[in-house]
């Protein structure tokens, strides 16, 4: 399947080339171009041949002359080339099943494309591929790959994924280290189900793959109020949470000795359900599942303090809130007092935002919506504007989950809003202001 060209940038080789808009990619170098992995991985020499057809139908050939790895300055319909590769599976913790009705459409789309794991480190479950798809991946060297695993027992992993051929399809991970490919994986484990004896199984088994497999984030199962009609599973209580973490450090501590990495890893979550403090930043090593939630506090809190310690000393009255979800709410506003005791002119009030709109056993702020942001916002003093962290936001950082507008919300509650990133100095500079570095 060619694909067809939308644009093509200035200055670029391909415009150099003369290939112009409306023609249709077929090879580079004699392979076929299908999608952005052809594409990426066939465009990176220095002298490139495209076979290129017109909107009349009249097939040529364009010699390209590059620098290695140069981009060809191709634009497409979208970043894949092709149509998203959607999810088969029916898991029995899936998160799309427990959105309420009425949201917009993108909500529903249930994401399992492995290319998508390569470009923004999304999570796949390898069971929409075969083995032509592995060896493809192995020949491109594409490198890392995010892979949802859940259990390495195959049968368990066919009951907790509803497909079939869910549990087959683990053996995709030993070809993909084989093939030299790193691998990221995660856990989610449901409590009774996946976790105990299962977990032990799965650790070990990823553990065997170590190191080319580089990461096991272990996560709790997020559940929303909206489960009617879904298998039945409940959260973590504190005592459980804290046997997960145990068995997993366990598991760290002797890949740490095997392989000189940790490896594996229990999620922030599950370390503020059992009550327990953060590890230190160097507990995480690489912090290869900050995106899973593992290691993201501890790094946000070594950012925020080397920002403390740099940021000049300044006069200055300032009177603001932040607002978070409930599980980050007590870290927050520790690193909030940290900011007031250096700058007593600041006043900063932390606000924990309960999950009205999921439900209650959805603590972290970015499933928080705008309506729920706005009614337990409302009728406070606020000061002179609201932090919010950028996750609470859709991608475009326009819209909340539930559609409501940053220009809606920042009109309901008289105050304009600021996102704030992830990171421990961006956060410091909007608490205070952006003179202190």
């Amino acid at each position: 399947m060619a694909v067809k060209i939308t644009g093509v940038q200035p200055g670029t080789p391909a415009r150099r080339a003369k290939v112009v808009p409306g023609d249709t990619l077929i090879s580079i170098n004699g392979n076929p171009i299908t999608d952005v992995l052809d594409y990426r991985f066939y465009m990176t020499d220095e002298t490139l041949r495209l076979l290129l057809c017109n909107e009349e139908k009249q097939v040529r050939t364009v010699l390209v002359e590059k620098e290695e790895y140069e981009d060809l300055g191709l634009e497409f319909e979208t970043y894949l080339m092709d149509k998203q590769m959607g999810c088969r599976n029916k898991c029995i913790f899936c998160f799309v099943d427990q959105t309420p009705k009425g949201m917009r459409p993108s909500l529903y789309f249930k994401d399992d494309d492995t290319r998508m794991s390569f470009l923004f480190g999304n999570y796949t479950t390898l069971t929409n591929l075969k083995d032509g798809d592995i060896q493809r991946i192995i020949k491109m060297h594409i490198s890392p790959i995010n892979i949802s695993v859940h259990t390495t027992n195959p049968q368990l992993r066919v009951e907790m994924m509803g497909n079939p051929s869910a549990g087959e399809k683990l053996r995709y991970i030993q070809m993909l280290t084989d093939g030299g490919i790193k691998v990221n994986t995660q856990l989610v484990l449901c409590p009774g189900i996946n976790d105990g004896p299962e977990l032990e199984r799965s650790l070990k088994d990823l553990a065997a793959l170590a190191p080319t497999l580089q990461s096991i984030a272990v996560v709790p199962v997020g559940l929303t109020k909206h489960r009617q009609g879904l298998y039945p599973l409940r959260g973590y209580t504190k005592e459980e949470a804290n046997q997960v973490i145990k068995t997993v450090n366990r598991w760290g501590d002797l890949l740490e000795q095997r392989c000189g990495q940790r490896i594996a890893y229990a999620s922030d979550e599950f370390y503020l359900l059992a009550q327990q403090p953060l590890p230190q930043p160097e507990f995480y090593g690489d912090f290869d599942q900050l995106e899973d939630g593992v290691g993201m506090l501890a790094l946000l809190n070594q950012e925020f303090s080397s920002a403390l310690a740099l940021a000049q000393p300044l006069s200055i009255h300032r009177r603001l809130t932040i607002a978070t979800g409930v599980s980050a709410y007590p870290f927050i506003l520790a690193l909030a007092q940290k900011a007031m005791e250096k700058y007593p002119g600041v006043q900063v009030e932390v606000a924990e935002i309960k999950n009205h709109f999921f439900g209650e056993q959805v603590t972290v702020a970015g499933l928080i919506t705008g309506q729920d942001l706005t009614q337990q916002l409302a009728g406070r003093d606020l000061g002179q504007q609201v932090l919010i962290p950028a996750c609470m936001l859709r991608h475009e950082q326009d819209k909340f989950l539930d559609d409501m507008t940053v220009e809606q919300a920042q009109t309901a509650l008289g105050v304009p809003l600021q996102t704030v990133e992830n990171d421990g100095f961006d956060l410091l500079e909007k608490i205070v202001s952006p003179q202190i570095f």
